[in-house]
């Protein structure tokens, strides 16, 4: 995997601006913060954002990816202003879930969820690397 950084351009904080990989794809559906029996366990946003980033990882490793095979992740969101007020939060939830990893990254406010109670949806992509 190849972090892409302009020449001259300002490096991103918490995510990359591209990156370059070869390898297995792995696809992983947009996941909210429910648990394994699709149950909210809190209506916090942070702890939904460790829960969705905790199926992620559960997802990926059934497709024998890790965290550091992520290159891409899209977070739906629904409030910016409860996001960007608990950034720090969340923050923690992400490193503590995912590590030091940086993929690409999109974040989007959305109108609602279809899961009453989701506060984030967020889906990924990873490249397993050749051997």
């Amino acid at each position: 995997m190849q972090v892409l950084q302009p020449p001259g351009w300002r490096r991103p904080t918490g995510y990359s601006n591209g990156i370059a990989a070869r390898g297995t794809m792995v696809f992983v559906a947009g996941q909210v913060g429910w648990d394994a029996s699709e149950q909210f366990r809190t209506d916090d946003l942070a702890g939904q954002v460790r829960q969705a980033l905790a199926n992620i990882v559960a997802v990926l490793a059934a497709g024998g990816a890790k965290p550091e095979h992520i290159v891409r992740m899209t977070w739906y969101l629904a409030d910016k202003a409860e996001y960007n007020a608990r950034l720090k939060d969340i923050g923690e939830a992400y490193r503590d879930t995912i590590g030091r990893v940086f993929p690409v990254m999109t974040a989007i406010q959305v109108a609602g969820f279809v899961e009453h109670g989701a506060k984030v949806e967020i889906e990924a992509t990873a490249v397993i690397p050749d051997a």
